[in-house]
């Protein structure tokens, strides 16, 4: 019988599935768009996956979520990704964090140095804050910029955050990384397609705000946010196993 990750394998080689299992990643947010990089990165067979997110499956979960079911409504999405990975890999060692991303919380989150985070905070505050971190304390890090009001797969793009367009949230990200000297070297994952609602917020509202503003709903596709995690998951893969182009054995950066 085929071992677990015999088709990964057949693809990447025996020596780049062995570095994902030595691999620790820690995923911040499991809505839309961490709950299928944690799915990916689950079955590529990452070693330990720390799962940090504070809220509940809801009844509006369901349109988008890989987690929301009838069956874990109400339940932690934190608690619910943990089951589903050990369902799918149970040598995984997974670590549970119900908390809000924020400064008081980061010892924990950052505790023994992951190999690689994962950004897929929707908050504004609470996103910049965590990439301040991440840059000041070289962690690599992979991150979402805004998946919600858009429609067309073929306006999603990777790169450089100070290079992306077209994406309001990444506007405003940009601002407040400038404010800490930084002007380059955040990997994220965008659409440069028109936004459909942008929040009405006053220039310097979220400022007022540290753990982020109560949001309003905004309308969202089960495809678009699906893509962006699960591009967020390779590009992190890549990373962490020395890409996946087998004529390929190092790589020299994340962009």
């Amino acid at each position: 019988m085929t071992g677990r990750f015999f088709c990964t394998e057949l693809l990447i080689g025996k020596e780049k599935v062995a570095r994902l299992k030595r691999s620790f990643v820690t995923i911040v947010g499991l809505g839309a768009v961490g709950g299928y990089v944690a799915e990916a990165l689950g079955r590529l067979g990452v070693g330990k996956i720390r799962l940090v997110d504070y809220d509940r499956l809801e009844t509006s979960n369901l349109n988008r979520n890989i987690l929301a079911l009838e069956s874990t409504l109400g339940e932690s999405k934190v608690e619910a990704m943990r089951k589903r990975l050990l369902d799918i890999n149970p040598a995984c060692y997974d670590e549970t964090l119900e908390v809000f991303a924020a400064e008081d919380s980061f010892p924990s989150i950052f505790s023994d140095r992951p190999d690689a985070v994962i950004d897929a905070i929707d908050s504004l505050n609470p996103k910049a804050r965590l990439l301040v971190y991440c840059h000041e304390n070289q962690i690599p890090v992979f991150s979402a910029m805004g998946a919600a009001t858009r429609t067309r797969i073929q306006s999603i793009q990777t790169g450089d955050l100070f290079k992306s367009r077209g994406c309001p949230l990444a506007r405003e990200v940009r601002k407040r990384l400038r404010k800490s000297g930084i002007q380059s070297g955040i990997f994220c994952v965008y659409s440069d397609e028109p936004a459909r609602q942008v929040p009405n917020v006053l220039p310097n509202e979220e400022d007022n705000y540290p753990r982020g503003r109560k949001r309003a709903k905004l309308g969202s596709l089960p495809t678009i946010p699906a893509i962006f995690g699960l591009t967020l998951a390779h590009h992190a893969a890549e990373y962490l196993c020395g890409s996946f182009d087998t004529s390929v054995h190092e790589v020299s950066g994340l962009a």
